[in-house]
């Protein structure tokens, strides 16, 4: 089982920013599962995982390469770390942004010791060229390095000690598939339910020293949009409030800390309310286009695609016609306003979808 906080994690002067900044550190370690065993939810990848990890160590290899797909917030950061704990092997981190170069990737792996685990998030954010060159590295743990250029130009081999890749990607659809080929198991990390929060939630406050009953353990699962991370977060802003207002964290301190922080009864934020409430009131629920969606809230479209859009589908909120986005009656009521047709002005051009 994974420590948790002890008394010396807990008996700090949080009035220091630095000491205040480590307990909540120490905090965020302890919350992670150092084993397949403690990891909640993901039934399936778990069962998959360990008969991967298991096989390795029997055979006395390095496990395959692993792809760990899904939204953020899942854990797959906390199962590349599992991946490492539970072979004993060590863990390299790094991630597809600060991979520019073909020469920030050969650095990384001309350095790995043999069995190391070397976790790249967001894999899909790497350089082309650095693509490239991991093909033959997960393949033949061996690359290619150029020296000199022009005409005078040789590859040098480099061969690499056996190693174990394991890729997180919130957007699996933008990896090249020679690069998602080379995975020896992919996994889909889910959304999670209900229960399953309260589990991760139930472990969380142990650890706070926070007493929180069923009810309000049941009351922040149904506002954390199935993902962990929300849910811990959330937990934190209620332990605040119960803090500073010295009260219980029963269900009405939680309904109180989290309409406070405008999370509403479905998980709903400022941005998520701001775009359902354009759709609904400035456009008589669509269909509008996302271009005009962003500049009616003020925010870009990227943001309001990428981060916004998918969890309002999720819930059924809204749909995506050709036309553009349109809102259902789940979310007219959720709102308490009356369904109404579109005026003409509503109706936008295609091209702005």
């Amino acid at each position: 089982m994974s420590r948790g906080l002890d008394d010396d994690d807990l008996d700090v002067d949080l009035t220091d920013p630095v000491l205040a900044s480590e307990a909540e550190l120490a905090f965020e370690g302890a919350l992670r599962p150092r084993s397949l065993a403690e990891f909640v939810g993901q039934t399936r990848v778990r069962g998959q995982l360990q008969l991967l990890l298991t096989a390795a160590t029997l055979q006395q290899r390095t496990p395959d390469h692993i792809l760990l797909a899904g939204p953020p917030g899942l854990g797959k950061t906390t199962l590349a770390m599992i991946v490492a704990h539970e072979g004993g092997r060590p863990l390299r981190m790094s991630s597809g942004p600060a991979i520019q170069h073909a020469g920030d990737l050969a650095a990384i792996l001309s350095s790995l010791v043999p069995g190391e685990v070397l976790f790249i998030d967001e894999i899909h954010r790497m350089a082309r060229s650095a693509e490239e060159m991991l093909y033959l590295a997960m393949e033949d743990f061996r690359i290619d390095i150029m020296v000199g250029k022009g005409a005078g130009a040789t590859s040098v081999p480099l061969d690499l000690a056996p190693f174990t890749l394991v890729g997180a990607t919130t957007r699996s659809g933008l990896l090249p598939n020679p690069l998602r080929d080379r995975f020896g198991f992919t996994a889909h990390l889910e959304f999670y339910d209900e229960a399953e929060l309260e589990q991760v939630l139930s472990r969380a406050a142990r650890m706070l020293g926070l007493a929180v009953d069923g009810e309000a353990l049941a009351e922040i699962a149904g506002r954390c949009r199935g993902t962990p991370r929300i849910a811990n977060r959330l937990l934190r802003r209620v332990r605040d409030y119960a803090l500073v207002h010295g009260r219980d964290a029963d269900v009405e301190a939680v309904r109180a800390a989290l309409d406070l922080y405008d999370v509403d009864a479905l998980g709903l934020d400022r941005l998520d309310r701001a775009v359902m409430q354009t759709i609904l009131t400035r456009f008589g629920g669509g269909p509008v286009g996302l271009n005009t969606l962003a500049v009616s809230v003020g925010e870009e479209s990227e943001t309001i695609e990428a981060v916004v859009e998918p969890f309002l589908v999720r819930i059924g909120l809204i749909t995506r016609t050709p036309r553009g986005r349109v809102a259902t009656p789940a979310a007219w009521r959720h709102f308490g306003l009356a369904e109404r047709a579109p005026e003409g002005a509503a109706t936008l051009p295609i091209d702005d979808l």
